[in-house]
């Protein structure tokens, strides 16, 4: 055999770069795996746990059963990473190195699944690297709804004899697509979405695509702006689709609270148990309508301040009902207040998926045009409304309540110097047990509005049985008595000026 010298030039050159190659990935192969850190916490507490974040922190598998989400349940500062709240986890510390990552054919089965992790009203994790990451998530649900119960006609404020909407139909109601994650840094965040309103197919605001961009400086402030719901009541603090109902308010919620507009906003928690959110917008309701509607100015302060002074939470998301069935006795206080400059030009059709805010006691719109007598047209009107909420949580029981103040003033347009002041006031209380944990869960609630353009109230019982012992799956069937209902659109079981009873039975999917 020729000793290696007498080999021809090019196999000698083939023979040192393989010995090179060989030696950097066998250098590569002996580099230390990136730093890590275990960090877990119970309910109702918060662990910090320290280590060197300066070259960032990636959440590589959550080991808890509450979900880890950036900015609410965990972070990290200069000094550490901390958890809260049932959320327990793994987390790298510093960029991974690409050229160590595996590919999906060298993945075993169990890293296969743990990137496809999936955290309750977050979705599957679809992607991840030292990028970024892609949550994905879908919420829709089957309704079956019967109003011929309703009687056909009403008698409003003024006098004028108006029909009922009655129906009874299949619908699947919704499809909510959305996707959230981070881009480059994991405290720029993303949480965009698309959904269809199928109840109001042709309204204008039956398709709307939405969303927001924020940056998590830490557990205490996150500064954000988009589309997003507006903090002037409990059931808009983000728990949906954690509600007693398949996307479905109390009457009194519904009639009193702001919507989703476009905006600005800080959220965050506060020592003391303590958590909060400010947000200016644009009106009361963005959705349906176009940018040149909108009147100069963000003409639209919302407030939110919420304490949860024994456990130092109230279930995921602080949702309505004891799902999680605490163990120790969870209370929550809670305060919200909005203040909006409303013109006529900015408002949408009141029949739409994307409802007025601006109601009358008796159902009327405010803009509506001779609504307070021959002439007066309102063309700008002054919006404010407070609620407080208390709730208690216990073993699968829990009590809740919220009371609800507006005022309409400050009237502008012909006419309107003879209308005075118009103040309305409301409650709604729901009463819910988990019969069956995890399983069945059965409700009580009922509402009322009071005011000078009428009076309206509503009972109404219902069931959740959860499929497969978890959210995401469940069937829901729910009765309502109303008398007198003020407000209503198509993607909802109300109808305006409604009287009797209303029945429908809901199928819903949500990951």
């Amino acid at each position: 055999m020729p000793r290696i010298e007498e080999w021809h030039p090019a196999l000698r050159a083939a023979l040192v770069l393989a010995a090179f190659f060989s030696v950097a990935g066998t250098a590569r192969a002996a580099d230390p795996p990136a730093p890590r850190v275990t960090c877990a916490s119970k309910p109702g507490e918060r662990h910090y746990c320290p280590a060197d974040t300066s070259k960032g922190v990636v959440l590589a598998e959550s080991s808890g059963k509450a979900p880890c989400l950036l900015g609410q349940t965990w972070g990290y500062d200069q000094k550490g990473v901390w958890v809260t709240e049932g959320c327990s986890a793994t987390f790298v510390l510093g960029r991974p190195d690409p050229g160590a990552a595996q590919t999906s054919e060298e993945q075993t089965p169990e890293e296969k699944k743990k990137f496809l992790e999936y955290l309750p009203s977050v979705g599957f994790r679809v992607y991840e690297s030292d990028k970024g990451q892609i949550y994905f998530r879908l919420f829709s649900y089957l309704r079956y709804l019967n109003q011929k119960g309703f009687d056909p006609t009403y008698v409003d404020y003024f006098g004028t004899t108006k029909s009922v909407q009655v129906r009874e139909d299949v619908q699947l109601n919704k499809v909510f697509l959305p996707f959230s994650g981070w881009f480059l840094d994991p405290k720029f965040r993303y949480y965009l979405w698309f959904w269809t309103s199928n109840a109001a197919a042709g309204e204008g605001g039956q398709v709307v695509g939405g969303g927001s961009l924020s940056y998590v400086f830490n557990e205490y402030v996150t500064l954000g702006g988009g589309l997003g719901a507006l903090p002037t009541v409990r059931s808009n603090e983000n728990q949906f689709p954690y509600w007693l109902g398949v996307d479905d308010r109390t009457m009194a919620d519904e009639f009193f609270r702001g919507s989703y507009t476009m905006g600005v906003w800080v959220r965050g928690k506060l020592p003391s148990s303590l958590s909060y959110a400010v947000m200016v917008g644009n009106n009361l309701s963005n959705l349906g309508i176009s940018a040149a509607q909108l009147s100069t100015g963000l003409n639209t302060q919302s407030f939110q301040l919420a304490w949860t002074p024994t456990t130092g939470e109230f279930g995921y998301l602080g949702a309505f009902g004891d799902y999680e069935q605490h163990q120790k006795v969870a209370t929550r206080l809670g305060a919200h207040y909005t203040h909006s400059r409303e013109d006529a030009q900015n408002q949408s059709n009141p029949n739409a998926v994307d409802n007025s805010q601006t109601r009358l006691g008796d159902g009327n719109i405010v803009f509506t045009r001779d609504l307070f007598g021959p002439g007066i047209s309102v063309d700008r009107v002054t919006y404010e409304m407070a609620s407080v909420d208390a709730g208690i949580k216990y073993n699968g029981f829990a009590l809740e309540a919220e009371y609800y103040w507006r005022r309409l003033s400050n009237f502008a347009g012909p006419g309107t110097g003879s209308i005075a002041d118009i103040e309305d006031h409301g409650y709604q209380v729901q009463a819910s047990a988990m019969v069956v944990p995890k399983v069945v869960q059965v409700y009580l609630g009922g509402s009322e509005v009071r005011g000078p353009y009428g009076n309206s109230s509503e009972i109404r019982a219902g069931a959740n049985w959860y499929v497969k012992h978890e959210r995401g799956i469940r069937v829901n069937a729910e009765w309502i008595h109303l008398k007198k209902c003020p407000t209503g659109y198509t993607a909802l079981p109300l109808s305006v000026g409604a009287n009797g009873d209303v029945y429908h039975v809901n199928f819903e999917v949500g990951f």
